[in-house]
C-alpha cells in the first residue's frame, strides 16, 4: 500500500492558499504517494488533479447554537470522516492543515491526535486576524489564537510570516520551519503560452481576491496619479461589499475606460505574461504567489513593502520597485516600471522551484 498524506483545507474558492495546496498535493501525488485532499465545504473554483482523492466534510449544523457549537461538532464530524478514511488507505505519514479556520478544527480532532501534523500559516497573523482589533477584543483574539497554535508544528510560506506569528502574535510553537511556496516553472511557462484575453493591450495587472487587506483603492488611486498609457486590469472576485466600494471607487476617479473588472480566471497566466507590469498594493502578504509568477512569465512587478513575504521575493535589481504604503509612492513605482522595467533572469525566482519545495515537504514525514 501506497504512504498516505493527508491535506485538509476549509475550501477551494479562488484564492491563492488553496491554489498553493493544489500544487502541493499534485506534486506528493507525482512523487508515488496516496494523497488526500480534504475539503472542509463545498465551495470550489478549481479543478481537482488527477490521481488527488478529494472529499469533502461541509458543515451541515443548523438552529440557533449552529455557531455556537461549531467547532466542537465539526471536529466529531471531522474524526468520524476520518476512521472510514484511515480503514482504507492507512494511517497518514503526514497531514497538512491549511488555513487558520481549518486549524480550529483540526487541533480538536481525537483521531489526529497520535498523528504527525503540520500547520501550514500562509498570511500574516497580526494584521490579517490582530489588524482591525484593539483593546480587550485584541487580547481575546490574540489568546485564542496563541491556544490554537500552542505546541504545534508550523510551516510558515515565508520567513516574514514565521517572524509575525511568534514576535507579533506571541504563538509558542514546538517546531517551526519556513517552506516557500511551490512553483512548476515549465508548467507555468507552458499555461502562460495560452491566449491571452487582453492581448492587443497594454495594461498594468492585478491578480487577487477582493478583500480589503488587497487594496484596491490604493492601487486604482495609484493608477490614477500614475497617467499610464494602458488600462488596468483586476482578476478576481470576492465579498460583495468589497466589490461594490471598488466600482464606486472606479466610478469616483472617473476610471470607467481605464479599468477592466475581468473577474475569477482558472487560469490567469495568459495575462500576467502578457501585462506590461503585475502590481500588488496589499497592507500585507504571506507570500504573494502573483509576483513569483509574474517573475516565471519575465513581466516587471511592483508592490507596496507590506508586511509579510514581499522583500524576500524583491531583492537586489527588484528592490527599487517596491513602493511605501501609501498611493503616491506606488504611483511612482508604477511609472517606473513602465518607462524602465528591471530585466527578470532566473536567478530571481529559482529559489521557489516547485521539485525542491516537494523535497522539504516529504522531509517532513516521520520514519520509523
Amino acid at each position: 500500500m501506497k504512504e498516505h498524506i493527508l491535506f485538509i483545507i476549509d475550501g477551494l474558492p479562488g484564492g491563492g492558499a488553496e491554489n498553493v495546496t493544489l500544487a502541493l498535493a499534485k506534486g506528493i501525488q507525482q512523487r508515488g504517494y496516496h494523497v488526500t485532499l480534504l475539503s472542509l465545504s463545498n465551495k470550489r473554483d478549481y479543478e481537482i488533479p488527477a490521481g488527488i482523492n478529494y472529499i469533502v466534510d461541509a458543515d451541515r449544523g443548523s438552529g440557533p447554537l449552529r455557531k455556537l457549537t461549531e467547532l466542537s461538532r465539526r471536529a466529531a464530524s471531522l474524526d468520524a470522516l476520518l476512521v472510514e478514511l484511515f480503514a482504507k488507505v492507512g494511517q497518514p505519514k503526514l497531514v497538512i492543515s491549511n488555513l487558520h479556520k481549518t486549524d480550529r478544527i483540526v487541533v480538536r480532532s481525537k483521531v489526529l491526535r497520535a498523528n504527525n501534523v503540520w500547520h501550514c500559516i500562509h498570511g500574516m497573523f497580526s494584521r490579517s486576524y490582530l489588524g482591525n482589533k484593539t483593546g480587550l477584543s485584541r487580547w481575546l483574539k490574540q489568546r485564542k489564537m496563541q491556544h490554537v497554535y500552542k505546541h504545534r508544528k508550523l510551516i510558515t510560506v515565508s520567513d516574514a510570516v514565521g517572524e509575525d506569528v511568534v514576535q507579533q502574535v506571541g504563538i509558542k510553537p514546538t517546531q517551526l520551519i519556513t517552506i516557500y511556496n511551490p512553483f512548476h516553472i515549465p508548467e507555468i511557462k507552458q499555461r502562460a503560452a495560452a491566449a491571452n484575453p487582453f492581448s492587443g493591450e497594454d495594461y498594468v495587472l492585478h491578480v487577487g481576491r477582493f478583500h480589503q487587506v488587497k487594496r484596491h483603492d490604493r492601487l486604482l488611486e495609484a493608477f490614477a496619479l500614475a497617467q499610464l498609457p494602458g488600462k488596468l486590469v483586476l482578476i478576481g472576485q470576492g465579498e460583495e461589499s468589497v466589490t461594490k466600494a471598488i466600482t464606486e471607487k472606479i466610478a469616483a476617479l472617473q476610471l470607467q475606460d481605464k479599468v477592466i473588472l475581468a473577474g475569477f480566471q482558472q487560469n490567469p497566466l495568459p495575462a500576467i505574461s502578457g501585462a506590461k507590469i503585475v502590481a500588488l498594493s496589499s497592507d500585507s502578504e504571506g507570500l504573494p504567489t502573483v509576483l513569483i509568477e509574474a517573475l516565471i512569465c519575465h513581466t516587471p512587478i511592483v508592490s507596496t513593502q507590506s508586511p509579510g513575504g514581499v522583500a524576500e521575493i524583491m531583492t537586489g535589481e527588484l528592490a527599487p520597485y517596491m513602493s511605501a504604503m501609501n498611493a503616491q509612492s506606488l504611483a511612482e513605482k508604477l511609472r517606473l516600471a513602465w518607462d524602465n522595467p528591471p530585466e527578470i533572469v532566473p536567478d530571481m525566482y529559482r529559489k521557489f522551484d516547485y521539485e525542491h519545495i516537494i523535497d522539504k515537504y516529504l522531509s517532513l514525514i516521520k520514519r520509523p
